[in-house]
């Protein structure tokens, strides 16, 4: 047992938590997998006669585990974009780039400890800032990030999102008034009073919208706006969309409505007793709701997962300008099995060739090259051509993976945005080692 407990103590808390994690991700998978095994018949049956909600339950875990990542990007985007605006070179260090270095705020506030005041009401300031994080994870589940991809198509799914998006603001209230702490209680009130005042003329612009579209259905109103850009509907109501954004700013809680945190004041709001994890889920909900707010507004203005050009209306015009007839070849399918022996020869031989008709002019041009720093590059570069390939295979036969990657470029372009709004002047505050939303980032004077 010394040497166990000597081996546990030298590792790190990344090494910890993979300790813990990984062994039990093994025995939860065995065990599912003898589950179905046994049981398979059952299980499934129950699964086909509740799909409805199997598939809600399946969306919920998928956005919690998509949320997680996006949130570090944005923290990511915080730090080096605003550096960059500052003239600073910002985290370079930890990871490539300094990509990691979002990582560590959430370290950070996982390993300090977790306070609970002496007067507090335990129980409603532990799932305060639960019920924060669950109203953002539960709003998004009516998005449609692409085709086919979405959680749930209710007809009145714009409705859902702003009733289910609106009980943040009881997470708050519950926040402040459970630390037994005035300023705790008045943060708390000034950031519903915030809220709830944003959300009349947030909810009110889209009404034009919802005229226009006929209907409540996000993903109607994503397939309305198909075709060229022009059928956006960011250019049929654009006072709609200059008012949504401010409000969705400040329902986001962003530079310059941040007065929910009050970051430049003494206290911090609502979250003046919290600490630890505690602390960081709210701060991380916020985060996601800045990735939330930015991907509804594409969705409501700038056509969602549509591309902004046709490529029908596009090989249509090419063949009335040149008459000839080109087809629309956007749909491969590739068929392994067809190949037989020949595609074991196929994946054997080929990326060995490849790799040595890439490196040779890397080690013809320079003779001080050495063969292997030549074959590393040679390796790299037909990596980088076969996963571009794919990538274009994957885009043009697969229309959900071309249109979640248009939706992710508008929704990170709104993103940056706000990361942009903050980096500005006006945005002027403390600057702390969470990059909370409420916190500025000022230029130094010249």
């Amino acid at each position: 047992m010394t040497a166990v407990s000597r081996t546990w103590d030298q590792l790190t808390l990344p090494g910890k938590a993979i300790a813990i994690l990984l062994p039990l991700l093994v025995f939860l998978t065995a065990g599912a997998v003898i589950t179905i095994v046994l049981l398979g018949g059952p299980i499934w049956n129950a699964i086909l006669d509740h799909l409805e909600i199997v598939r809600m339950l399946v969306a919920v875990l998928a956005l919690v585990l998509i949320f997680v990542p996006f949130a570090f990007v944005i923290i990511y985007m915080e730090l080096k974009v605003i550096a960059r605006m500052n003239l600073r070179i910002g985290p370079d260090r930890v990871g490539p780039w300094g990509t990691l270095m979002s990582l560590v705020p959430g370290l950070k506030v996982l390993v300090k400890e977790d306070f609970t005041p002496t007067k507090a009401d335990a129980v409603v300031f532990t799932w305060a800032p639960v019920v924060v994080f669950a109203t953002s994870v539960m709003s998004a589940l009516v998005l449609p990030f692409a085709p086919g991809l979405y959680g749930q198509d209710l007809n009145i799914g714009l409705l859902y999102f702003f009733a289910v998006g609106g009980m943040s603001v009881v997470g708050l209230l519950m926040g402040g008034w459970s630390s037994f702490n005035k300023y705790s209680l008045l943060g708390g009130l000034r950031s519903a009073a915030q809220i709830v005042s944003y959300e009349i003329p947030l909810t009110l612009s889209v009404v034009g919208l919802i005229i226009l579209a006929g209907t409540m259905s996000l993903n109607t109103i994503v397939e309305q706006q198909s075709g060229w850009f022009t059928n956006w509907y960011l250019f049929r109501q654009p006072l709609a969309f200059v008012i949504f954004f401010i409000a969705a700013t400040a329902e986001a809680n962003r530079t310059p409505f941040d007065l929910t945190e009050a970051d430049s004041e003494i206290v911090a709001g609502f979250a003046t007793e919290y600490s630890g994890m505690r602390f960081g889920f709210f701060f991380f909900a916020e985060y996601v709701n800045v990735f939330i707010i930015s991907a509804l507004t594409t969705i409501l203005f700038l056509g969602g997962s549509n591309a902004p050009f046709s490529i029908d209306q596009i090989v249509g015009w090419l063949n009335s300008v040149t008459g000839l007839a080109i087809g629309t070849p956007f749909h491969v399918t590739i068929d392994p099995g067809s190949y037989g022996l020949g595609l074991l020869f196929f994946l054997a031989i080929v990326p060995v060739v490849a790799t040595l008709l890439l490196a040779a002019p890397v080690y013809l041009m320079r003779s001080k090259t050495p063969w292997w720093l030549a074959l590393i590059v040679g390796f790299v570069l037909f990596n980088l051509i076969v996963g571009g390939l794919v990538f274009l295979w994957a885009y043009v036969s697969f229309d959900w993976i071309a249109g979640l990657l248009w939706f992710l470029g508008k929704a990170f372009a709104l993103v940056f945005v706000f990361v942009w709004m903050r980096g500005t002047p006006p945005g002027c505050g403390s600057t702390s080692s969470w990059p909370s939303p409420g916190s500025g980032s000022c230029p130094r004077p010249s």
